[in-house]
């Protein structure tokens, strides 16, 4: 049916692109942690000298800051919609790609916020494993191979991409209206990233909260150390 050939062709562009654009954010684009916290110290006020001092910051200020920082992704995906927009379908795949890395950069940063650098293959799995999370993936499947890094993050991008890829497709039909396709880019985009923020940051914060308990305990049990103490 032509129909089915037409939409068929179109997912397989927009999962290319949605793949295009999460690994090039894997690969190419990541988030500076060295200068993230600069920002974090200065723009957001954390008393922190290094991501482990996030556990000794109040939960309810490491939310406020990650969702400062999810908003602030909505609005340059917003922004980036608008403009990518105009073109209509013709614009669509390159809109994805850098939507997708606008997505991968705010839930690599709300990683950082809540603790996790990004240091160990262990942090990068778990990252992935956050990202397959805020875009409703069960890789319970590729959990196996978690511990094999370079294996496990392109069969969870793919992933990804299959499950992001059908939810364009069904959501974003009004793209191919060229005078309303800017209009509607912005606020698909926006709630794009809205959506896979929160879920990130819920798992995330989730993961925050068991590491911030055994950090405490650790802590207890140093000589006359004190489990609030500021980590450098």
């Amino acid at each position: 049916m032509p129909g089915g050939e037409k939409k068929s062709w179109l997912r397989r562009r927009v999962e290319g692109a949605i793949l295009g654009g999460l690994t090039r954010a894997y690969e190419t684009v990541r988030v500076d942690p060295d200068r993230f916290l600069i920002q974090l110290r200065i723009a957001y006020g954390l008393p922190i000298a290094g991501f482990r001092g996030v556990y000794t910051v109040p939960v309810e200020l490491l939310d406020g800051v990650a969702m400062s920082v999810i908003r602030g992704g909505m609005k340059l995906a917003a922004a980036e919609g608008a403009g990518f927009g105009l073109g209509g379908i013709l614009t669509i795949v390159p809109d994805l790609g850098i939507l997708s890395a606008i997505t991968m950069r705010t839930i690599q940063k709300l990683s950082l916020i809540y603790g996790f650098e990004m240091n160990t293959d262990d942090e990068i799995a778990e990252l992935w494993i956050a990202a397959a999370s805020a875009a409703g993936v069960d890789i319970s499947r590729e959990l196996l191979e978690k511990q094999v890094v370079n294996r496990f993050v392109p069969n969870v991008i793919q992933r990804i991409a299959a499950r992001a890829g059908a939810e364009v497709v069904e959501k974003w039909a009004g793209r191919l209206i060229p005078l309303t396709s800017s209009a509607i880019g912005c606020v698909l985009n926006y709630y794009f990233v809205r959506a896979w923020g929160r879920r990130a940051l819920e798992h995330f914060r989730k993961k925050h909260l068991e590491a911030r308990q055994r950090f405490a305990e650790e802590q207890a049990q140093l000589p006359g150390a004190s489990a609030t103490r500021t980590l450098s």
